[in-house]
């Protein structure tokens, strides 16, 4: 770790690009191509963009403690160091993978000294923030509340469960989103085409393979770039095929289209197969659209539907599970949320199945769009506003606590609907209990 990666002082321009960090040329290209100011960023527009807080804040040189939270590849450790290199002042950086209390001490140690010998502040970058525990992070509080630091956390997973609140609260949190395709192939043609920093003396390329690399790398720039160099440097001349760009991503491509046919017949497959009960089947085409590049949420938005559309109350479980492994997606990320919606997958394909919870509530809107909405029954009706008892509103109502088992006869449904039956259980699962209580209420509610 060193004190000063950039030069920051008098050699900061308006525009920070002649503050440029020394690189070796034989750094990993990830790093050599790493952008150096804001404009040569490519993405995350939305925080900054023209006009953007956090733009003003890095361009006038005085960033605020901010965290930044998103996949990895998508731009957190650059923005960092280009906030750095904006800044007037010292830049730290630390690891929370390696760096401890003791560490922690030392660069607050270090910012108080130069505060008091020269006045110049203090960044201090913390890479993978959420790997401190509560009482690491409760030693940068201080000196980030009294201004000493100003502090850059970078972190995969979600702030607002693996930071301090205390921290957040006095730092502005930032998502960036993963890269799009588009994005990360106008990366890896700056790449080939910079041969200062870039692919020198590049050998060609397909087209299909700089999409397909693009396709494949989830939106991490790091990694498209990693796999880029060591195809270049593994086609001796040749052109750079679809083949060797499998073999530097170590992975086949995939016949797959997020916006097309291939999109929505892989979905189906899964769907159909889950409904079906078939769990390899449901297992082989969530591998599908993972290896393909699908959003993870997407698929995970479909096992929310999936458990209440087939599955319902049969096991209410597992809607449980199906939105559990939904945050998990959020929190997690790829690659590991595909444990979460394998598990997810294996519990919905295995679970008993009911669509009564689909009938029912298809059978109910299908009543008021044909009949409109009938007025509910006057004891029913909202009463506490002054001369709702001259309208009868709520006369005669019975509160259903104050009856033995909590269940009153009386009439809830409009009166042209008192003998409709919406929900139907089947004897699937738990819901052979649901229809067994069903029955039973609906005689002490009165109803034939």
């Amino acid at each position: 770790m060193s004190e000063q990666l950039f030069d920051t002082g008098d050699a900061r321009s308006a525009a920070g690009a002649e503050a440029v960090e020394e690189v070796p040329p034989n750094a990993p290209l990830a790093v050599r191509m790493r952008p150096r100011t804001l404009d040569e960023m490519v993405g995350q527009e939305h925080i900054v963009g023209e006009g953007s807080a956090l733009r003003a804040a890095i361009e006038s040189g005085r960033p605020h403690s901010a965290i930044l939270y998103g996949p990895p590849g998508a731009g957190k450790t650059t923005l960092a160091r280009i906030a750095a290199r904006m800044a007037d002042g010292a830049f730290e950086e630390e690891s929370a993978v390696n760096a401890g209390k003791a560490e922690i001490r030392g660069v607050i140690e270090r910012a108080r000294e130069r505060r008091r010998s020269s006045g110049r502040p203090t960044i201090l970058f913390l890479d993978e923030i959420h790997r401190f525990n509560k009482a690491q992070q409760d030693a940068l509080l201080p000196a980030v509340e009294e201004g000493l630091l100003t502090l850059i956390g970078a972190t995969t997973e979600n702030p607002y469960f693996e930071v301090n609140s205390a921290l957040i609260s006095r730092s502005q949190v930032y998502e960036l989103a993963p890269l799009s395709p588009e994005q990360v192939e106008v990366i890896l043609r700056r790449a080939l085409a910079d041969p200062e920093r870039g692919i020198a003396d590049p050998p060609p390329i397909s087209g299909d393979a700089l999409a397909m690399l693009a396709e494949r790398s989830g939106g991490d720039a790091r990694a498209a770039l990693s796999a880029l160099e060591r195809a270049a440097e593994r086609a001796a001349g040749k052109e750079v095929d679809v083949a060797a760009i499998e073999d530097a991503l170590q992975r086949r491509a995939i016949s797959y289209d997020r916006q097309g046919d291939r999109h929505y017949d892989f979905i189906s497959a899964w769907i159909k197969s889950t409904r079906g009960s078939d769990v390899d089947a449901s297992l082989y085409y969530l591998a599908v659209m993972l290896e393909g590049g699908e959003d993870p949420r997407f698929i995970a938005r479909r096992m929310v539907i999936l458990a209440s559309e087939d599955i319902g109350n049969a096991d209410p479980m597992a809607l449980v599970v199906a939105d559990a492994a939904a945050r998990a997606v959020d929190r997690v990320g790829l690659p590991e949320c595909a444990l979460n919606l394998s598990q997810a997958a294996i519990y919905l394909a295995m679970a008993p199945k009911s669509n009564a919870a689909t009938t029912a509530i298809g059978a109910a809107r299908a009543e008021v769009r044909r009949h409109g909405a009938q007025t509910p029954p006057d004891h029913l009706r909202d009463a506490h506003y002054p001369g709702a008892g001259a309208l009868g509103r709520g006369e005669g109502y019975l509160y259903a606590h104050d009856h033995p088992g909590n269940v009153v006869a009386q009439q809830y449904l409009p009166d042209d609907l008192v003998e409709r039956r919406f929900y139907e259980p089947t004897g699937n699962g738990r819901e052979k209990a649901f229809g067994e209580r069903l029955a039973e209420l609906r005689r002490r509610l009165g109803r034939p």
